[in-house]
């Protein structure tokens, strides 16, 4: 018998297959134009988006392209190079300082995406130490988990008397970090910060938060989750990226200067990756000054936010408090997710949908955000949509009921 081909597990995955097979491929949907105004060009149509992560519609600003252009043809369009070697900029020790301030740090690192970032703190974990960490946390801190050396353990979602036990059972010869996210990627509530805070003080841990999707969005000044719940000063390392509200490409780690220094000479992932070109770093910068200055888009998409949950409530969707601009509604099943995506595409609103194994609880879930772009007529749009397909599906109805376990439950 021959050697057995190692690609013979190159297929796609079976709820995949079916949905390819039954014609509502939702993935890898080309967009062909940025319209503005919360509309884009995908498939030959003009649709509503109702799936960024552009929080605060800084995107398609004119002022971070300005920035942008200017860097690129002052610096090129790449450094050829990663930090510790020849791709350090002046321009990226002027974001971190910057960037550092804002968020009450000591100091900070900008990397090229905020995956990166988050696989750069693998250098934190190690042999002696014991992350614990939320169940629900995203994929790159799953991976920096992984890449680490230390033991991870994970506690339910959001439960802080699960975290305490967990923590209770780390040895005083090992170190102790709690891993969150601060507002949570797929279903957009938010991390117990307060309880998080609380028990890692009482065990002595350090609290390592991802501020991916809330840094820029929540907090009087935009600074994210921690800000919203006044305990920045409780929050160790602090992870961001530039592609949520900043509009733009990037990352960085902030905490306090001997750790960032240390992950500067022992993250693999920042140490051997090439640096962040300088179009995205001063448009990271031109975004900064924004957040700093202009808290009405953070009002804007709030109140988009807050129109979005309330229809949705009404059409009898359980949507959990949060009052963040992201929504999951939890599907049947992964082929009902699907034509539930395709038929919202039919109306002009296109959506997102999360299959397992990549969303919590094994839920299929078609997941809704609005921008500071969106206006409340096209709020309403998004809500039309949803309630018309809602009507469509009565054989296969989506699994909406008020009772119905939300994707962000405990367990």
């Amino acid at each position: 018998m021959g050697r057995r081909d190692p690609f013979t597990k190159c297929r796609l995955p079976q709820e995949v297959e079916a949905v390819v097979a039954a014609g509502v491929y939702p993935f890898y949907l080309p967009v062909e134009g940025r319209l503005g105004g919360g509309e884009v060009v995908a498939a030959g149509r003009r649709v509503l988006l109702a799936g960024s992560n552009d929080y605060l519609a800084l995107s398609g600003d004119p002022r971070l392209a300005a920035a942008g252009v200017a860097a690129m043809e002052e610096l090129g369009a790449g450094n050829s190079g990663s930090r510790v070697l020849n791709g350090t900029l002046a321009l990226h020790e002027r974001l971190e300082r910057e960037l550092a301030a804002f968020l009450g740090h000591e100091a900070a690192m900008v990397v090229s995406t905020g995956y990166q970032a988050n696989l750069a703190l693998s250098a934190l974990f190690g042999p002696h130490d014991v992350v614990v960490a939320d169940r629900h946390m995203h994929a790159s801190l799953i991976d920096a988990a992984r890449l680490g050396q230390a033991e991870l353990r994970r506690y339910r979602h959001n439960d802080m008397a699960h975290l305490e036990t967990l923590l209770e059972e780390v040895g005083d010869d090992r170190g102790a970090m709690v891993l969150t996210e601060g507002m949570f990627s797929v279903g957009g509530d938010l991390c117990d910060l307060p309880g998080v805070a609380k028990h890692a003080q009482r065990h002595g841990a350090r609290v390592v938060l991802d501020s991916a999707h809330d840094a820029g969005l929540l907090g009087a000044g935009g600074r994210g989750a921690a800000e919203h719940f006044g305990l920045g000063a409780a929050v160790d390392v602090q992870t961001v990226t530039f592609s949520k509200c900043f509009g733009t490409l990037g990352g960085a780690v902030a905490g306090p200067r001997h750790v960032v220094d240390y992950l500067r000479h022992s993250a693999r992932a920042a140490l051997f990756s090439a640096s962040l070109p300088p179009s995205c770093t001063a448009a990271a910068l031109a975004a900064l000054d924004i957040i700093r200055t202009e808290p009405q888009r953070r009002r804007a998409v709030l109140a988009a936010a807050d129109r979005l949950r309330a229809g949705l409530t009404r059409l009898g969707y359980a949507i959990p408090p949060g009052g963040t601009p992201t929504v999951a509604l939890p599907m049947a099943d992964a082929l009902t997710c699907c034509r539930f995506w395709a038929k919202l595409l039919e109306k002009g609103v296109l959506a997102n949908v999360m299959l397992p194994p990549g969303v919590p609880g094994e839920q299929p879930l078609i997941r809704l955000s609005v921008t500071a772009a969106h206006t409340t007529a096209q709020v309403d749009r998004i809500l039309e949509a949803v309630a018309t397909v809602t009507g469509e599906l009565p054989g296969e109805r989506p699994a909406h009921a008020l009772g119905h376990r939300r994707p962000n439950a405990r367990g």
